[in-house]
């Protein structure tokens, strides 16, 4: 982003422990209004293509080549090309625009350009090289997306497992009743043996089928890019080396499947569950789902009830654009949603609100630490949760530009006790100040302490219908 448009993205409510965040949806604002008064703008539409040929388009406006801001184009194109990479998924890429513009785009997302982790990432998720494609002559394809009928079965005996990078959670559910519940806390991605992974989601299975008659249905919710129920990409697997990987982590699900006598399974992205909780909570659509965990996992259901078949990786959606943005050490991109809307967050925080840290903790117990001081009354835990909840408003802005959505559900162990009612308290305040019309058409949701903790766990066990 040009410093102009930085500039313009300072906040009228600031996070207290952050005083250079910028956030992203100030910046794009600023852009479409300068844009606007310059009568200079011409028409931009950007193609994503994902698997089994659906492809999704985003029609956008930038500058003329000869407008005197079209220097500011690249910056705000970049980040909505990455914002809808992230959110939509694609193995190809089409910009139909002003063709220079179009080949910039090009040389970031090639071997050696600054978003050639991107690149790598979804070539992986989709299995086929990824490419930009540059056209000036209406090349993008015609939109094609088909929606996924999951979730909301509650009939029979099922089995739901949550699967986080700090913890995990199971349920079992007999005719829509959560008869029994577990969590328990791990730290998955630095192991480098899958047998590991396979006997830990064994066992949280077992103890829950130790509470039914029966297992009917096994619904699983889980970090990471799920397609057909196989295993692309996720960070739980991280430690896993890329041969074992291919051998007995991309098909574990497939396993266990078979281990419970082919019962219908489901594996589906933990932030997709997070909207389906949401939706099968307040019994409508248009649901975002933001899960604060880990790391921050998104999640859609649509204005018809359905899943889609996008990608919804919001923990590397930018929302950030100030020049100290903080840095995702898995990417190595600024200003990305993991590093904000996250247990990392927290942790970030804490140094900067004066919170000494016992670096022999695992992260889930530093969160808890954190938590602990905030129930004590400790001003400083508090500054860290108000500073989250400023990065959830102006977040929810940037997401309303690429979603249509008229509630969106918070949960996951960042919003546990206190700290969830503080960072939605502030959330809405920076919606109702900076974007008043978002605030009336969409309402921000906690679920109930329980929902907050085991409430994906639950609607993962409604994944699968029963055959």
């Amino acid at each position: 982003m040009t410093t102009d448009l930085v500039n313009a993205a300072r906040p009228k409510v600031a996070p207290p422990l952050d005083p250079g965040f910028r956030p992203l949806a100030l910046a794009s604002r600023a852009f479409r209004g300068a844009l606007q008064s310059s009568g200079k703008a011409v028409p931009l539409i950007i193609g994503l293509e994902r698997e089994d040929g659906h492809v999704s388009v985003f029609e956008a406006e930038v500058f003329a080549p000869d407008a005197e801001m079209a220097g500011s184009n690249l910056g705000y194109l970049e980040r909505v090309v990455k914002t809808l990479l992230w959110q939509r998924g694609a193995w190809r890429i089409i910009i139909d625009g002003p063709r220079e513009l179009g080949e910039q785009i090009r040389a970031i997302y090639g071997p050696g350009g600054a978003r050639a982790f991107d690149a790598e990432f979804m070539g992986d998720v989709y299995e086929h090289p990824f490419t930009v494609d540059v056209t000036d002559r209406g090349g993008v394809p015609t939109a094609r997306e088909t929606p996924v009928s999951l979730g909301r079965h509650l009939d029979g005996c099922r089995i739901g497992f949550d699967a986080g990078a700090s913890d995990r959670k199971v349920a079992a559910v007999v005719e829509g009743e959560a008869v029994y519940t577990e969590e328990v806390v791990w730290n998955p991605r630095h192991e480098s043996d899958p047998e590991f992974h396979y006997r830990e989601i064994t066992a949280a299975l077992k103890a829950a089928a130790a509470h039914m008659p029966r297992v009917d249905a096994i619904g699983v919710s889980a970090a990471g890019v799920y397609i057909k129920n196989r295993v692309r990409v996720a960070s739980l697997f991280r430690g896993v080396p890329k041969d074992l990987f291919e051998q007995k982590v991309q098909d574990i699900f497939l396993r266990i499947q078979q281990d419970w006598g082919g019962v219908p399974l489901a594996a589906v992205n933990d932030g997709e569950v997070s909207a389906l909780a949401g939706a099968m909570t307040l019994n409508d659509n248009a649901v975002l789902g933001l899960a604060l965990g880990s790391s921050e996992a998104g999640g859609y259901v649509d204005t018809k009830g359905s899943l889609t078949t996008r990608l919804n990786e919001l923990a590397f959606v930018p929302i950030d654009v100030g020049p100290d943005a903080a840095v995702d050490e898995w990417s190595g991109e600024s200003g990305v949603g993991a590093q904000y809307l996250s247990q990392v967050a927290v942790i970030r925080l804490a140094h900067a609100a004066g919170i000494e840290l016992d670096a022999g903790q695992t992260p889930a117990e530093q969160l808890r630490h954190v938590q602990g001081l905030l129930a004590e009354g400790d001003e400083r835990a508090r500054r860290i949760f108000e500073t989250i909840g400023v990065y959830l408003g102006y977040a929810v802005a940037h997401y309303a530009d690429f979603y249509h959505f008229r509630h969106v559900l918070v949960l996951g162990r960042v919003t546990s006790g206190q700290g969830g009612l503080i960072l939605l308290e502030r959330a809405r305040q920076a919606l109702d100040e900076e974007f008043p019309d978002l605030a009336q058409r969409a309402a921000l949701h906690l679920p109930d302490e329980a929902g907050r903790r085991v409430g994906q766990a639950v609607a993962a066990a409604s994944l699968p219908a029963l055959q």
